[in-house]
């Protein structure tokens, strides 16, 4: 019989050796300096193998122990084996399990068809949040509609309404994946459509009023604030784009040679997963131009990072930064840049397509197959004009019309 000493004592030779306990037990000790239980039995008159763990995690006692459970289910007409693979079958599909093979699947360079590593980050949040700590161990099987509802009834008991059809909607994805990969047969969170109390649609806070934005836009040409922050918010006035689509662009993306500059947003990093053109007015480029000293280093580096090395300026920053100048939530965060633009471009007479277009958004019917350089002269026009525009409500002048409207 073996002693917790002489376990100690095992040292890693040149070829593997074993130390034998009883009843079939034994310590197989690797040249790496891997010690692992093992346990050697009969089944149906043939003889087999499993492994009980690896030492010094699993101790002598507990070794003997997993032994003597597993030597005792044969006499059940269970084979230990078996038995091991089901368990690990079953930790394999539990919620969780199937929920963050979903997530490694989906990320860009995965197996799937990938979304953002924002978007990734979110639904992960959600899920450890909200989900895991009450249903994560369960087998996918077990987590049912009425189970699943006690989960979203207690965010819901926050006061958070849009938080919980938010979660839904996520375990609606792994629901529907475990169906893809046959480990489950119907997707619980669907049967819940319609079951949550109805969350309030509130659009992004905005400033619309052309005097108003002009005395955003003289504040944030005044923000003391990180330099970089300050270009992002500027640059975000004039492009209208996505923060998400801002905060990761990448020096690469950017064509600034020529009569015609733009940034090129590959699909993969955006809403619609088509990649889109964004003309360059001549004051975004400008601020490209301040920019590149501070943060250009190769193609591959981030045009707005944060202060942390290798990360990119976060939604929050920007946020916060517009915050500290007068503007919190209620009044106008960083997506509002755009329902600025698409109302006072609206109002001044620029053509729906040309406006709906230029901020990326799909196209319904056999008109929106989608192609980057759709309207890409009447964009150019645009973003020019609007640039003036910007420029004008800075200078506090009392401008009513944008020069003209594209055709």
């Amino acid at each position: 019989m073996l002693t917790g000493a002489k376990v100690r004592a095992s040292k890693p030779r040149e070829k593997p050796y074993k130390l034998t306990d009883e009843r079939g037990l034994m310590l197989s000790v690797q040249p790496n300096g891997a010690r692992w239980w093992r346990l050697r039995y009969r089944y149906n008159g043939r003889e087999k193998m499993i492994s009980l763990g690896t030492y010094p995690d699993t101790s002598l006692a507990i070794a003997r122990e997993k032994r003597d459970e597993a030597r005792r289910l044969p006499s059940k007409g269970i084979d230990p084996s078996a038995a091991r693979q089901a368990e690990r079958d079953a930790l394999a599909n539990t919620f969780e399990a199937i929920a963050r093979e979903w997530l490694a699947a989906s990320c860009p360079g995965g197996k799937g068809r990938g979304i953002t590593e924002g978007t990734v980050a979110q639904l992960k949040h959600r899920l450890v949040t909200y989900v895991f700590p009450y249903v994560g161990r369960w087998p996918i099987t077990d987590v049912t509609a009425p189970e699943l509802l006690k989960v979203l009834r207690r965010i819901e008991a926050k006061g958070t309404l849009e938080t919980a059809h938010r979660v839904r909607s996520v375990a609606s994805r792994v629901f529907k994946y475990a169906i893809a990969t046959g480990r489950a047969e119907r997707d619980a969170a669907s049967d819940l459509k319609g079951v949550l109390k109805p969350a309030d649609k509130k659009s992004f806070a905005a400033v619309t009023d052309p005097r108003r934005l002009g005395v955003m836009l003289r504040a944030i040409d005044q923000y003391a604030g990180q330099p970089v922050t300050k270009c992002a918010l500027q640059f975000l006035a004039l492009t209208f784009v996505r923060p998400g689509e801002l905060r990761l662009a990448t020096w690469g993306e950017l064509d600034l040679e020529g009569k015609e500059p733009q940034w090129i947003i590959p699909a993969e990093r955006t809403k619609m997963r088509r990649a889109h053109i964004v003309p360059l007015a001549p004051q975004a480029v400008a601020i490209l131009d301040d920019l590149r000293p501070l943060t250009d280093r190769g193609p591959d580096s981030l045009v707005f990072p944060s202060l942390r090395p290798g990360r990119p300026l976060s939604e929050n920053t920007l946020n916060m930064a517009l915050r500290t100048l007068g503007f919190d939530g209620n009044s106008h965060v960083a997506h509002g840049f755009r329902s600025s633009a698409s109302t006072l471009l609206h109002e001044r007479g620029y053509l729906s397509e040309v406006i709906e277009t230029q901020l990326a958004h799909a196209r319904p019917g056999v008109g929106g197959v989608y192609n980057r350089s759709h309207l890409l002269k009447q964009r150019r026009k645009l973003v020019n004009e609007w640039a003036d525009y910007l420029d004008g409500l800075k200078a506090g002048a009392s401008v009513t019309a944008i020069r003209g409207a594209a055709k």
